[in-house]
This record gives C-alpha cells, sequence and structure tokens, in this order.
C-alpha cells in the first residue's frame, strides 16, 4: 500500500508540474514573441501616450491590439497581470518529485556506483543527497555570479553568453560523473530550471515590483531593473528547451548510459538553444534557417555518438562444473551464488535468461512486484514469462549491457550474467 501510495502522489505531482510547465513556459514564450514582434506605432493618439510598439492579432473568432509603453502609462490601473505563480509552482512541484523519487531512495537511483571518482562511487545516501542539493545552490549560486560580475549593467551580455554556455559543459561533465546517469540529466536540468525560477523569483519581479511603484508615486524608474529583467528573461527563454528534453531523457535509457553521455547531453543543450535563437529571431522578423540546420546538425551529431557499436555474436563459454554448481534440468548451469552461467553446451537459452530475469529482475518487474519500492512493474514492464522477455529483447540486451539494470545493481547481477545476456540472440 505505501508504494502504491507513494506512486499516487507522484502523479498528481508529476501532473501539476506539467500543468504549472506549460502554463509558464507558454506564457514566457508568448511574452518573447510579442516583445520581438511589436511594431511601432502608427497613431499619433498612441506616439503621444508613450506607445513603444504595438501588435495587432486574430484569435479565437476576436482581434486584439497590444501596446508597449516605453515610459508610465498616463493610467497605470492596480489590477497588472504578474507573471510569476507559475514559475514558482514550476519549480516548487517539481522539487516535490525529486524529493519524492530521487532524494527518498538515494542508493538506488543517485549514488553512481560506476563513477570514475571512487569517493562518488563509495557514498552513501545521505551523502548522495546532500551532494544533489549542493550541486543545485551551487549552480545557482554560480550562474548569479556570472551575470552579476561579467555584465552588471547588461552591456558585455555576448561575453556572458559565453560564459554561461562553458558553466553547462562543465555541470553535465561533472553531473554524469558524480551521479548516476538518469539522475544526472535530470539534475543538469534541475540546474537550469532552479536558474529560470530563481531569476524570476529575486530579479524580474522584484525589479518590476520597484518600476511599478516608482511609476505609481510619479518618479522615473530606474532603467537597470528593465534591463536585467530583460537579460534574466532572454537567459529563461534560451534554457527553455534544452530544459524540456533533459526532464524527458529520464524514460530514454541511450541518452545517459552512454560513456560519453555528458557530450550527448551537451549537444542537445547547445541545439535547443539554438533552435530557439531561431524563433526568437523570426517573431522579429529576420528568418535565420543556419540556427534550426546547425542545431539539427548537433542532434545528429548526438545520435552518432549514442548509436550501439555493432558487436560480433559470441557464444558464451561452457563453465566446468564444479561442486558448487548445479545443472537444472533445462541444461542451466547454476552456481552456488544464484549466478546462472551457461548451458553445458555453452549455447544461450530463453530459459537460461528466464532464469536470470527472474533471480535479478523479476522482483521489480512482474504483474504484482515483491520490491517494496514498485507497485507496479517500472514502465509497464513484465519479465515474469517467457512471452513477454521476447517482447522485450533488445530492450534487455541493450539496459543489462549498459549496465543501467538492474538500477543500482541492487539485485547483484553479476558480469558473468550480463555476458550471457550479451550473447543471447532474443529468441
Amino acid at each position: 500500500m505505501e508504494a502504491y501510495l507513494l506512486d499516487f502522489g507522484n502523479l498528481l505531482i508529476r501532473w501539476l508540474h506539467v500543468i504549472a510547465a506549460i502554463a509558464w513556459l507558454g506564457e514566457s514564450i508568448y511574452f518573447v514573441m510579442l516583445d520581438n514582434g511589436l511594431k511601432p506605432p502608427k497613431g499619433e493618439a498612441c506616439k503621444k501616450k508613450g506607445v513603444f510598439g504595438e501588435m495587432w492579432a486574430v484569435h479565437g473568432g476576436g482581434f486584439y491590439h497590444n501596446q508597449k509603453y516605453a515610459s508610465s502609462p498616463e493610467d497605470l490601473p492596480d489590477d497588472l497581470h504578474w507573471s510569476f505563480w507559475k514559475a514558482y509552482t514550476t519549480w516548487l512541484s517539481g522539487f516535490g518529485l525529486f524529493t519524492l523519487l530521487y532524494l527518498t531512495k538515494p542508493s538506488f537511483y543517485l549514488v553512481n556506483r560506476n563513477s570514475p571518482w571512487e569517493w562518488a562511487a563509495n557514498m552513501t545516501g545521505t551523502q548522495a543527497n546532500i551532494a544533489a542539493l549542493a550541486f543545485l545552490l551551487l549552480g545557482w549560486v554560480i550562474y548569479n555570479e556570472l551575470c552579476k560580475r561579467i555584465s552588471p549593467n547588461m552591456t558585455r551580455d555576448g561575453i556572458l553568453s559565453v560564459a554561461v554556455a562553458v558553466m553547462m559543459v562543465v555541470v553535465a561533465y561533472l553531473s554524469t560523473h558524480i551521479f548516476s546517469g538518469r539522475a544526472a540529466f535530470l539534475l543538469t536540468g534541475a540546474v537550469m530550471a532552479t536558474a529560470m525560477s530563481a531569476n524570476v523569483f529575486f530579479w524580474i519581479i522584484p525589479g518590476q515590483r520597484r518600476m511599478v511603484n516608482a511609476m505609481k508615486a510619479g518618479n522615473k524608474p530606474n532603467p537597470i531593473d528593465g534591463l536585467r529583467g530583460k537579460q534574466r528573461s532572454v537567459h529563461n527563454t534560451y534554457f527553455t528547451l534544452p530544459v524540456v528534453l533533459l526532464m524527458l531523457s529520464n524514460h530514454y535509457a541511450f541518452t545517459f548510459t552512454h560513456s560519453l553521455s555528458w557530450v550527448i547531453m551537451v549537444l542537445f543543450i547547445f541545439a535547443g538553444a539554438l533552435i530557439r535563437q531561431y524563433f526568437v529571431l523570426m517573431h522579429g522578423g529576420k528568418i535565420r534557417p543556419g540556427y534550426p540546420i546547425a542545431g539539427v546538425a548537433l542532434i545528429l551529431v548526438a545520435v552518432w555518438i549514442g548509436a550501439p557499436t555493432a558487436k560480433k555474436a559470441v557464444q558464451a563459454p561452457a563453465p566446468a562444473q564444479t561442486q558448487s554448481s548445479v545443472v537444472a534440468t533445462d541444461g542451466t548451469v547454476v552456481e552456488a551464488t544464484g549466478t546462472v552461467v551457461a548451458d553445458a553446451a555453452g549455447d544461450v537459452t530463453l530459459a537460461q535468461v528466464e532464469t536470470v530475469m527472474n533471480n535479478r529482475c523479476v522482483e521489480c518487474h512482474a504483474a504484482a512486484p515483491t520490491s517494496a519500492m514498485f507497485a507496479a512493474a517500472p514502465l509497464g514492464i513484465v519479465l515474469d514469462s517467457q512471452q513477454e522477455i521476447l517482447l522485450q529483447a533488445a530492450h534487455i540486451k541493450q539496459v543489462v549491457a549498459n549496465k543501467y539494470m538492474p538500477l543500482g545493481n541492487l539485485t547483484q547481477m553479476t558480469d558473468e550474467e550480463r555476458e550471457l545476456i550479451a550473447a543471447w540472440n532474443g529468441q
């Protein structure tokens, strides 16, 4: 029942997270489009009122006339539309999901037992939780300091963009070496998402409030508030597509189980930013197809790097039978430790693979999991029958070969068993 309630809570929080994210990102993208698509007002009355730009649009059977003022409007209403709760709700619900799934099971989801750094591979669950939280916090602090030190007056935003890009390369590299693959992609996306929400909380909204208060008091707003808000909003819009992809990546093991997963991640981040740049310029009337072409090229490089290497099929060697091993009726050799190594003839059969699945995988991947961690089979993948195993043959071989499964190797699948799965022809 506990696992069921946790899964149901996961579903509800994820639902909230997706709804809030759609609302926030949709509104953000809309306002970037609006800001870049404004044209000088044609009417003299609008110019006299201080209108800087305007846009006419039609939607849903009605016509809309959007105007942007360069200075304070004559009559600033009290019921201004503010855009911040969607951003906060997105981050809070995302952090709730991260807590519910990752921080409650850090040894399972966070610790990278295959890390080349011994200290990372040997972290306890508590240490992994502290490392993950510190990773998020330091990501925001470093990004914020880069903005404040490199372009405090928004005069060197080009250099700042390069610095932020370099920072994301470093974040991708560190995350994949410190944390398990899926968590690494998620945490890198979370660093960017945290920066986006913190930009709204610490800079954009406070600056807008100061501007509104100055206007209502009859004073001229400090232009630095508007410039800084625009700077952070621009950063947010370039983070958007990479963050969405990184949050979806946990469903695709080929992205985060590769030895060069950090390179694949970086290519996706830059591709997303380039494709977003195309739309930003397009809204301003500039068509630059080179940006999406470059973005697609980076994605194709990621596809090339992540492609599985074709391996010549090999036959699993038949081990010498010892007093500590038993030959089952189907010819499978099972050691006293529970390791399935091969049959007496050295051929890998479906029955042998089924034995490995029963010993190492069915605890979770069953119609009725016995693991206390899952109320239902993860991703709906059930491996408690030969028919189901055959349906998932290609997926089994992939995730076992790259050691993504079993997660954290909690069921202690041996290298010999992985070699046996690799040698299996999937029939």
